[in-house]
């Protein structure tokens, strides 16, 4: 029950951002100033944020959205600022008991990292490039040598000293021009994820005048060294839809436009081809795919689509000699591989098959090599690695000793390499690189992630279950605990972890950080609910469009299996997602609060109508294909079943906490914020709302590699303190 002073208070909150709204610009700050310091001097209560109705009318249905006027696009409105930090003090005040929780969560994640830590050289051209962090310093030192041992070593980006005086920062698409002597990065102090591109010459070390804003941040070199292609972003939508191509020297106001995606439901993305004569632009659409080539040798060489782009089409291809190897859906549910010589690559019909399709295994990509094609598939959830000899067609599959692990090849640049580079990792394995002869698959192992501290492996036990749905798919799932912490007597806490969209599949990979939940008594489970392609392309249909409730579904089914088969206690399971996942957490709230004590909602995408309905808002014309398009009214009334903002009800809910940032370019801060607000005015139970708002961060929340994991203990505090455990 709230005392006369929390309504007392309560309604000071909703005074203060009304007086917000109505004082003159200059009083507004002194307002808000004066509202945060009776804050600090008085009990801080949850806010209460006003009620502004806001009517949205399509098919003839009316919403009113009494939260809409926390939208502010420029994230300037002072109400709305007094707002977000009104949530912040709460949510610090309902968490100050934690605070030395935090704390030792966060000495315990940050002593596990190796504070000097080198990456494994990948060899690109004639250098060997890698990154090292060192002390307490909070990004990476990226270096290279002309040989795998770094005998001569030197710095090409110090991204410590670029992030100096920036409260966020991030350097990305790090590209060397073929002769090695020009650094092209992006940089985003803003987290919006739009950027700057920079180039640093590595002979002299200075920058070059060349500046070009509002892009991706990705490069890639003509082979020429004074031209680049990089793809320039609608600011209002974050879209990348323009590739400009870009002489050293030049203004970015004199950049040639080489080409412009019309159609909003595409991606645009860049690479070029292993031995470096072709540039790509790759289109990308949730449900399409495809690709324009250049010539990397000619300056003024136009795009050209290799075959015009079919709906439903997707194929991705890697250039092998005359030859393209193609990864694609044609008359193949699941993928198959195939060539083509790249003089008749126009006509389907000269496609020719590699690798035959199969009903129950999805083939997931390629890697070619001189004289070897390693390709990576997926049977039951578990993904392998095959090498094939091209002369000879002999086959041999790569085996690891985990039961269920994740594996995938990368920094493979070379085609003449003699080796494979591949990363691997179990839920108790440790991340591991290897060089893996393509003869012989003798494995060199190069690296393994060092946890400091105790650790052992041996301590630990990771299983693969399948637990039935409700329509009776099994669904799988990957668990992990600790041996001595662990009965299967439905006494251990338990937090569940799902994504389920996009088809982006959640494989069972090593957490240091996890640890923390672990050596306490916890089991963690992450639940491959549809949505994903864990058990291949079907997979991902029967969990997107009108298929959506699927994954919600499964996550619900997953926890009563694992509650029933005694893997975690009922009173003492928790739930965990972020961005399309904290859509999940939202719609399982609604449908079965009853079975979480608690649940963590990071950048939740909650406020799925009126976002799908707003083609200004980034990302969401690429979306239709994911979740469908609300202005064809059989989409509007399955998503508005479905939709977490729009679904909140007059009931109890699970202990909550939510978070965001400020400059989220990908979930804008105002769908949690409004779904916070309303959840308050509607819920029936006492339980902890809680709304955390980084004010500097964006989607991928604070950078750096220690700060970043001051979240991570805010949320496993959170868990943990509803759990009973205190340290």
């Amino acid at each position: 029950m709230k005392t006369l002073h929390s309504f007392a208070l309560a309604a000071l909150s909703v005074a203060v951002l009304s007086a917000c709204d109505k004082a003159p610009e200059q009083k507004k700050q002194s307002i808000i100033n004066n509202t945060q310091s009776v804050a600090e001097q008085t009990q801080v209560i949850a806010p209460v944020a006003k009620k502004v109705p806001h009517e949205m009318t399509i098919h003839e249905d009316t919403r009113i959205d009494n939260y809409y006027w926390m939208r502010d696009d420029e994230r300037k409105d002072p109400a709305v600022i007094a707002y977000l930090n009104a949530e912040n003090a709460y949510t610090d005040q309902q968490l100050a008991h934690t605070k030395n929780l935090q704390a030792t969560l966060f000495e315990e994640l940050k002593g596990r990292i190796q504070k000097d830590d080198d990456s494994v050289p990948t060899k690109s051209g004639e250098y060997f490039y890698s990154s090292q962090t060192r002390g307490d310093n909070e990004y990476p030192t990226y270096v290279r040598s002309t040989d795998a041992k770094g005998a001569d070593q030197t710095v090409i980006l110090d991204v410590n000293k670029l992030a100096e005086g920036h409260d966020y920062y991030s350097a990305t698409g790090l590209s060397v021009s073929p002769n090695g002597n020009l650094l092209a990065y992006g940089e985003d102090t803003v987290s919006r994820r739009i950027y700057t591109v920079l180039v640093k010459d590595l002979t002299t070390g200075e920058l070059l005048k060349d500046k070009l804003e509002g892009t991706s941040g990705d490069i890639v070199w003509a082979n020429d060294n004074k031209t680049f292609y990089y793809i320039k972003k609608d600011l209002q939508t974050l879209l990348g839809y323009q590739v400009y191509r870009h002489t050293l020297g030049s203004a970015q106001s004199e950049d040639e436009l080489v080409y412009e995606e019309t159609n909003t439901s595409y991606y645009t993305g860049l690479g070029k081809s292993k031995d470096k004569q072709e540039i790509y632009i790759w289109h990308s659409s949730t449900s399409a795919s495809g690709v324009s080539v250049i010539d990397a040798n000619n300056i003024k060489a136009q795009a050209k689509r290799l075959i015009e782009r079919e709906e439903n089409l997707e194929y991705d291809i890697s250039k092998h000699g005359d030859w393209y190897y193609i990864v694609t859906n044609l008359d193949a549910v699941n993928f198959q591989l195939m060539k083509v010589h790249k003089n008749k690559a126009h006509d389907k019909t000269n496609w020719q098959t590699v690798i035959a399709p199969r009903d129950d295994i999805k083939l997931e990509g390629v890697d070619l090599f001189a004289n070897h094609l390693v390709y990576k598939e997926r049977e039951m959830g578990q993904s392998r690695l095959t090498v094939r000899n091209l002369t000879s067609g002999d086959e041999q599959t790569l085996s690891f000793n985990d039961s269920s692990y994740m594996v995938h090849a990368y920094g493979n640049n070379e085609l003449d390499n003699p080796s494979l580079r591949v990363y691997y990792a179990s839920m108790t394995t440790p991340g591991t690189s290897y060089d893996i002869d393509l003869d012989s698959a003798e494995k060199t192992l190069l690296k393994q992630l060092k946890v400091v501290g105790d650790f052992n492996a041996d301590n630990y036990a990771s299983e693969r279950l399948f637990i039935n749905a409700r329509d009776g798919v099994k669904v799988p799932v990957s668990l992990v605990y600790r041996k001595d912490k662990f009965k299967q007597d439905g006494t251990n806490p338990l937090l569940q972890y799902a994504y389920g969209s996009y088809g982006a599949t959640m494989d069972p990979s090593f957490s240091s950080s996890r640890l923390s939940l672990l050596d306490r008594g916890f089991v963690f489970a992450i639940a491959h609910i549809r949505g994903s392609q864990m058990l291949g392309r079907p997979w991902y249909e029967d969990g997107k469009l009108l298929n959506k409730k699927n994954t919600f579904n499964d996550f619900v089914d997953v926890t009563k299996g694992l509650v029933k088969q005694q893997y975690g206690d009922e009173n003492q399971i928790f739930a965990m997602g972020g961005s399309a996942g904290g859509l999940l957490m939202g719609a399982v709230a609604n449908q079965a609060p009853e079975l979480y004590q608690g649940m963590v909602a990071a950048v939740p995408f909650v406020d799925v109508v009126t976002t799908m309905l707003d083609a200004s808002l980034p990302l969401t014309t690429n979306e239709y294909g994911e979740w469908g398009n609300p202005n064809d009214k059989v989409y509007y009334d399955y998503m508005l079943s479905y939709s977490p903002y729009d679904q909140v009800s007059k009931q109890a809910y699970p202990n909550m906490l939510v978070t965001t940032g400020l400059h989220d370019s990908q979930v804008q801060y105002f769908e949690p914020a409004k779904w916070v607000a309303k959840l308050r005015d509607y819920k029936t139970d006492d339980n902890k709302l809680l709304f955390k708002i980084d004010m500097e961060a964006g989607h991928g929340g604070a950078s750096g590699r220690f700060k970043s994991l001051e979240d991570t203990a805010l949320n496993y505090a959170f868990i943990l303190d509803l759990a009973g455990i205190k340290n």
